[in-house]
């Protein structure tokens, strides 16, 4: 194990140290924080600023897309049965549109990255309850490790539908009309 990580006996969690000693000591700081990730323990604690804002802005980021996707998505399905037909159509497709495009941004992005299994903790009472003599950093971030495939599961069942209802809409638009 690197000087740099510390990991209790049972693996719940690990804390990336921010030491430099090297001038590789940034490239250092992420190959520990890939190994944490990749290892899927509960916690990871990120001293380091500059990785840790990284991460947690990746982990926004992709929390945004997801539910920009989802929610979208669900407009465009219940545009069907709350707009008079005339606005149907136009409202659907757009709000399908984003659904579909957040989707594929998130798929090739995020959905395979070990890291969305994670979620930054903000809550202070848990925060409360870290190691605080092992920690060099005032303001780590902290990642948390949730289990996602319910989310999953809803982003791409809503993902699906959308695009077999956008489809069948513009099938329905320009080949039955």
């Amino acid at each position: 194990m690197n000087h740099s990580n510390y990991e209790d006996q049972s693996g719940g969690y690990v804390i990336i140290h921010e030491i430099y000693d090297s001038e590789y000591a940034q490239e250092q700081f992420e190959a520990d924080l890939e190994r944490a990730l990749e290892s899927q323990c509960g916690m990871i604690v990120i001293e380091p600023t500059k990785i840790g804002d990284e991460t947690a802005r990746w982990i926004q980021v992709g929390n945004c897309l997801h539910k920009t996707a989802v929610i979208s998505g669900l407009g465009c399905l219940s545009c069907t049965f709350a707009l008079p037909r005339v606005f149907r159509g136009p409202f659907c497709i757009i709000l399908g549109s984003i659904s579909i495009f957040c989707t594929a941004i998130y798929s090739v992005s995020w959905q395979f990255d070990p890291c969305c299994k994670y979620q930054v903790e903000y809550d202070t009472k848990k925060l409360a309850q870290l190691p605080v003599d092992l920690l060099t950093s005032s303001s780590p971030v902290v990642l948390v490790r949730q289990d996602d495939k319910y989310r999953k599961y809803l982003h791409n069942t809503v993902a699906f539908s959308v695009l077999i209802y956008c489809g069948w809409k513009i099938y329905s638009t320009w080949y039955c009309s």
